[in-house]
């Protein structure tokens, strides 16, 4: 079978190259034994590369990474009807079906004041969905989901409790806590070392590390910082000034690794020095 494709392919097109991958019969062996369980890895990480590209401001990167995320949106789509539970085509009617039903001051008579006020209606619309689905959790953390990478559940649930009035009334307080969560940690880490085989001790260092990361998410909710995109930038930096380490040290003969940290320290601080403007 030969699909042909060209710079106006359809997505007829692309559903069809995802049957034919699929195929048992002539199809690509790796694609044809992957279950929704292996593919979801892909699907988290093609989403990480779409954020990725967006915070380069790669326009040409961002195409490529949505055809790729959409790929994972037909792999998931194409098991589910081999099942015979559902289809592309139901999924593209289900969301359709869903932003119509949450957009009411946009595709009915309703009327919303702001942004805000529709981020309040959104939730409304959705906790009424889950109402009508028979979800029993009447919890005001109902509707996260579980497969959420954790900083972003962390955030979700203190956005939650924030709605009904548990939440700190400002940065400062929490700027606090953080301070006592790092004072908790390093006790613990003296803990494991005055017994390095005590178990309970490094479950209760875990407990603390965990503590200081949910504080840490919290910070940056307050301060209207996105954790991911945060977290982003930091492993950017780092990246790129550890390369900038080795560049300096290559350029003077010296391996990065044969150095004391003092000595790789001056090499970090060099290439720190050479952002400023």
């Amino acid at each position: 079978m030969s699909i042909a494709t060209d710079d106006k392919a359809s997505i007829d097109t692309l559903l069809a190259i995802m049957a034919r991958l699929r195929d048992p019969d002539g199809g690509c062996p790796w694609d044809v034994e992957q279950t929704f369980a292996t593919i979801a890895p892909y699907t988290i990480e093609e989403a990480y590369e779409v954020a990725d590209a967006i915070d380069r401001k790669d326009l040409h990167g961002l195409r490529d990474e949505l055809g790729d995320l959409l790929l994972q949106v037909v792999f998931h789509a194409r098991m589910a009807e081999e099942q015979g539970a559902f289809d592309f085509h139901d999924v593209v009617a289900v969301i359709s079906d869903k932003m119509v039903r949450r957009h009411p001051h946009v595709f009915a008579d309703a009327r919303v004041g702001d942004a805000a006020a529709q981020t309040v209606a959104w939730e409304e619309h959705k906790r009424r969905e889950r109402d009508a689905a028979g979800h029993e959790d009447t919890s005001a953390l109902a509707g996260i989901a579980r497969g959420l990478p954790e900083w972003q559940r962390a955030v979700k649930l203190q956005h939650k409790a924030a709605k009904v009035g548990f939440d700190w009334p400002g940065p400062a307080p929490v700027i606090e806590k953080l301070h006592e969560e790092i004072d908790e940690v390093r006790a613990e880490f003296d803990a494991v070392a005055a017994d390095p085989a005590d178990a309970a001790a490094r479950d209760r260092l875990e407990d603390e590390i965990g503590d200081l990361l949910f504080v840490c998410a919290n910070i940056a909710r307050h301060a209207k910082v996105d954790v991911g995109s945060a977290l982003r930038r930091a492993n950017n930096k780092f990246e790129r000034r550890f390369r900038a380490m080795e560049g300096l040290a290559e350029g003077e003969g010296v391996s990065l690794a044969s150095l004391p940290l003092d000595a790789q320290d001056a090499y970090w601080n060099k290439a720190k020095a050479a952002e400023k403007p």
